[in-house]
């Protein structure tokens, strides 16, 4: 058997596993381009059961193109608040301004249009496509890169652009033509459930695992290959709650760069003079507790101070209950937002 014919009767099996039975999520009710596009950005970098009662939100608030291409940006950021990498958020609404202008509101289901929408790279176009346009695109990340490494037994490096390339070509060619959309999501769901990424894949629960040549040979826990990791680069900060007159200090971040134009507690490198950074004079310091928080290329290990002034500064000074209701923080403040909630 070729490897071609392999792959073919290896989706068709995993087809039909799909269809008896998978996990019941919101955005798998509907095939509408919408529901489709919004939960597979939020998915990007984010577990399942996290993103689920973001999306109810979300389409509860915003249920389609119009709504989103018009909610003001605060609203936007706040309903993104806490999964993190924002740009997302922005993207989405820069490609519903686009949609309402060349589509008339219409969310297009064609790979070609999708691809050009500004956020919406390959994989999400040809999920997107494949779930409510029916076309047979592939939908390849590191889920689908992860089993068809197995599948084949292959020592290639997935984080290559041109690895990816050829799984995207090899799953065009035999993706069944009645259901590209079940078989994409088939794929997402075996990597999810099944072959799983940390620990041992569930071989013996595997639909497909009668073709699976790294399972034949025992070698699946070492595929794939995984270059070593770079080492981040650690960032210590202070971050400070400065308060006056019960309401709190928040800044915008720089428009360009990490968290770009974001709202933010007051922070600086660990070791310049507290007041110094915060331009205003501060009493009643307090220390409050560490937290750590991982960028993609980045960590920050804070350290948080309390304080109060009676200086307005160059700060935007809000109440908790702002704070909580209208304003959204990057997660990187996640502990030091609660601890300031607890002043209501």
């Amino acid at each position: 058997m070729t490897e071609q014919q392999q792959l073919k009767q290896a989706l068709e099996a995993l087809c039909i596993w799909y269809q008896k039975g998978h996990r019941d999520l919101p955005w798998r009710r509907t095939k509408e381009p919408y529901p489709v596009w919004i939960s597979e950005i939020m998915l990007q970098q984010t577990r399942v059961q996290a993103v689920i009662p973001y999306f109810e939100r979300f389409m509860k608030a915003l249920p389609n193109v119009q709504a989103l291409a018009e909610v003001p940006e605060e609203q936007l950021l706040k309903l993104w608040e806490g999964l993190g990498y924002y740009t997302r958020a922005r993207s989405l609404q820069k490609a519903a301004r686009l949609v309402c202008e060349q589509y008339h509101g219409e969310m297009p289901c064609t790979y070609e249009k999708l691809i050009s929408l500004p956020g919406i790279g390959p994989y999400t176009a040809g999920a997107i496509a494949s779930i409510a346009g029916g076309q047979k695109c592939p939908a390849v990340d590191g889920n689908v890169l992860r089993v068809v490494s197995r599948l084949f037994a292959r020592e290639w490096d997935i984080k290559a652009q041109a690895v990816k390339r050829q799984a995207e070509n090899e799953l065009r060619e035999v993706m069944p033509e009645n259901c590209p959309g079940d078989c994409n999501q088939a794929l997402m769901e075996l990597g999810a459930m099944v072959c799983l990424p940390n620990g041992a894949p569930l071989c013996d629960s595997c639909p497909i695992a009668e073709y699976c040549l790294a399972r034949e040979r025992g070698i699946q826990q070492s595929l794939p290959v995984k270059a070593p990791k770079k080492v981040r680069p650690v960032e210590n900060r202070v971050v400070c709650l400065l308060w006056k007159d019960g309401r709190i200090a928040l800044r915008k971040r720089p428009g360009k760069g990490l968290l770009a134009n974001l709202w933010e507690f007051p922070n600086f490198l660990e070791g310049n003079d507290l007041q110094e950074q915060l331009g205003v004079a501060v009493t009643d310091i307090k220390p409050l507790r560490t937290a750590k928080h991982i960028f993609t290329h980045l960590e920050w290990h804070m350290t948080g101070v309390e304080a109060k002034t009676e200086e307005g500064g160059y700060f935007t000074w809000v109440s908790p209950e702002q704070l909580e209701h209208d304003i959204a923080l990057p997660s990187a403040f996640r502990v030091y937002r609660t601890i300031a909630l607890q002043k209501k």
